[in-house]
């Protein structure tokens, strides 16, 4: 059962956790810079079992999505690989699960310092450079060197989400990232094509439920004379009011409340629609990714659809915007971890 906690916007450092790894009460609350220090999570016997510590990054262009995932959840790092070429419908995936997160380095807070995974077929480097982040992949089928851009006054979204003392999440939800760099594919490089490559990051630290159901959603691109970014998720937050929707318009953040889901779990290539303050927007469906995993201790059903965002966001101000054709995805998870 989910606790209830006001979720006001927190505009200095804190500590994600108490000296006993409990939840901080102060730290509860959403950011529009990465402000907590999360450097208890994993660390310790402190909620063994339950820490859940990932990066993971999505990059989109006109030809290709390719996202990368490095992550340890204590008893197992869960590493992945996986390209879409956008043009035939083909997708090409490498995951790499290891006993115990053997291969896994995470920094303790976001950006302080390198994470990386290795291991004899994958390696993966994500790098914070300051003004940006280089993402390098090596797998037996791709490859990746890629700058996802860091303008000065970009804010990007910090929430806390708690279900009590006990388990609780911190994440950074970052969109419209504009990415250079280029991609490997079976030998042929591809470059990334400028002003229309936008790369966007999940970064998680937290404690978890045993069993959680969610939504995501996340787009990035140029519409009605502007850079938008678009954020939205739902189910894993209800009821801890907390909610991790956003809009980004010219690198500034518009914090939403919470929003309406509304999709054919029976046609996943049906339209999705999502709305509430500040959001009505649909998003037609392009390709469908489904994905499986029974470890027995982790099991997962993934089904994320790539296609593009329409229809209308508003922002702080009170400024409407249209958006036309905005690439990005949706997907609804059902996770045992």
């Amino acid at each position: 059962m989910a606790t209830s906690y006001k979720s006001p916007r927190i505009t200095t450092p804190c500590r994600l956790t108490d000296a006993a790894g409990r939840l901080n009460p102060g730290a509860v609350g959403w950011t529009t810079q990465p402000l907590h220090d999360t450097s208890r999570i994993g660390h310790g016997r402190v909620g063994f079992g339950r820490n859940k510590r990932w990066e993971y990054w999505a990059v989109t262009t006109p030809d290709h999505v390719v996202a990368l995932t490095i992550s340890s959840i204590d008893y197992a790092g869960v590493n992945n690989l996986w390209i879409l070429d956008r043009r035939a419908g083909l997708e090409i995936n490498q995951d790499a699960v290891t006993p115990f997160g053997r291969g896994v380095t995470l920094p303790g807070s976001l950006d302080d310092g390198p994470a990386t995974f290795r291991s004899n077929k994958l390696d993966i480097t994500i790098t914070p450079l300051g003004g940006a982040t280089r993402l390098q992949a090596r797998g037996d089928r791709i490859g990746l060197d890629i700058v996802a851009g860091l303008s000065e006054g970009h804010e990007r979204l910090g929430v806390v989400v708690p279900w009590s003392e006990r388990l609780f999440q911190y994440t950074v939800k970052d969109v419209a990232r504009p990415a250079t760099g280029s991609l490997i594919i079976d030998g042929a490089e591809h470059h990334l094509p400028d002003g229309r490559s936008w790369a966007t990051l999940d970064h998680g630290r937290g404690r978890w439920p045993r069993s959680t159901t969610w939504n995501w959603g996340a787009g990035s691109g140029r519409s009605d004379g502007h850079v938008i970014g678009i954020q939205v998720g739902g189910r894993w937050t209800d009821g801890t009011g907390a909610t991790e929707n956003s809009l980004l318009v010219d690198d500034r953040l518009t914090k939403i409340g919470q929003l309406s889901w509304t999709y054919d779990q029976d046609d996943w290539r049906a339209p999705w629609r999502v709305r509430g303050p500040g959001i009505d927007l649909t998003f037609t469906v392009e390709h469908v990714r489904h994905a499986a995993t029974d470890l027995k201790v982790i099991r997962s059903r993934t089904w994320q659809c790539f296609g593009a965002w329409s229809g209308s966001v508003t922002d702080v101000d009170g400024h409407l915007y249209g958006v036309d054709d905005i690439f990005g995805w949706v997907e609804h998870v059902e996770q045992l971890w």
